[in-house]
């Protein structure tokens, strides 16, 4: 067999609706390592790929939040399993991006891979910790359950593309919600990777979907879109941030601004603080009925 065989290059797409579709605009753009050496060419994304990932973000909304919250965490840990068959490619691409050693960008995608496990089991319990039964003053239930809080653009982290962005991505989905991922403008591919897992992981199509490019361009329309219910701007400077947060007012979208951690240690604990950031109280009164004449009621 001759050794001199040419290498077949991966093409990367975007992730949207279950599908990897080219953007819409044609448009490409390079994609370097941390010395500035060629990786690919990832596909910049246009405001009307934005657009067609809210739209299928909304059509995934009704089954996704539907689903058991048991369901939600087989489908999550199955995520898991998929990128742990599919470690050493990620290893190799995190260590690209980052400019880390393989020893360091192994240390990142198992994080990753565990803080799938950690979320997948956070889905039956979250609302336990926020939700329960209110005491009242009158014959009455009255019972507070969180809910979904809908389409969430994710603007992903730039600096950590693999950790970071399962960071900010597992937790909205987890309780329900369906994301319209902006990820790593410089370091992209690990995000266009991951949608290649999330595909054969029994998630339903548009669940998650991963837009690469200018991620001010992405967020601008995201951001002022009438059908999104929320954004994270973790992968927003402070100048862009605030502009989003004008747009995103027009709506009455709910904001999940930048914290300390997302600028430090990724691997921390990471807490529920953004299982809860996007989700809706819903609360109900139910009579409990006539009390006996043992006091007691049904």
């Amino acid at each position: 067999m001759s050794d001199g065989r040419l290498s077949v290059f991966k093409t990367y797409k975007l992730y949207v609706g279950g599908k990897f579709p080219r953007s819409e605009s044609g448009r490409v753009y390079e994609v370097t390592d941390s010395k500035g050496r060629w990786l690919a060419n990832a596909p910049q994304s246009s405001r009307k790929d934005a657009r067609d990932a809210v739209v299928a973000a909304r059509k995934a909304f009704g089954g996704w939040s539907g689903a058991t919250a048991y369901n939600r965490g087989q489908i999550l840990y199955r995520v898991a399993e998929m990128l742990e068959g599919r470690r050493e490619q990620f290893v190799r691409e995190v260590a690209d991006a980052e400019g880390l050693s393989k020893s360091k960008a192994a240390a990142v995608v198992d994080a990753a891979v565990d803080r799938w496990v950690w979320y997948a089991g956070w889905t039956d319990k979250i609302g336990q910790v926020v939700g329960g039964a209110n005491p009242v003053a009158g014959p009455f239930f009255n019972l507070s359950t969180p809910e979904p809080t809908g389409v969430v653009a994710v603007l992903a982290p730039q600096e950590s593309s693999f950790l970071g962005l399962v960071s900010v991505v597992a937790p909205v989905i987890a309780t329900g919600n369906t994301a319209v991922v902006v990820a790593s403008a410089d370091a992209p591919l690990p995000a266009l990777s991951l949608g290649e897992v999330l595909a054969t992981s029994d998630l339903p199509g548009g669940v998650v979907n991963i837009l690469s490019g200018k991620t001010a361009e992405l967020a601008a329309p995201l951001a002022s879109h009438q059908d999104v219910n929320a954004i994270d701007l973790t992968g927003a400077d402070a100048g862009l941030a605030k502009e989003l947060e004008i747009a995103a007012a027009d709506n009455l979208k709910r904001i999940s601004r930048p914290q300390a951690v997302d600028t430090g240690d990724w691997s921390a604990d990471p807490g529920t603080r953004r299982l809860t950031a996007f989700l809706e109280t819903k609360t109900v009164w139910h009579p409990t009925g006539a009390l006996g004449a043992s006091g007691s009621s049904y």
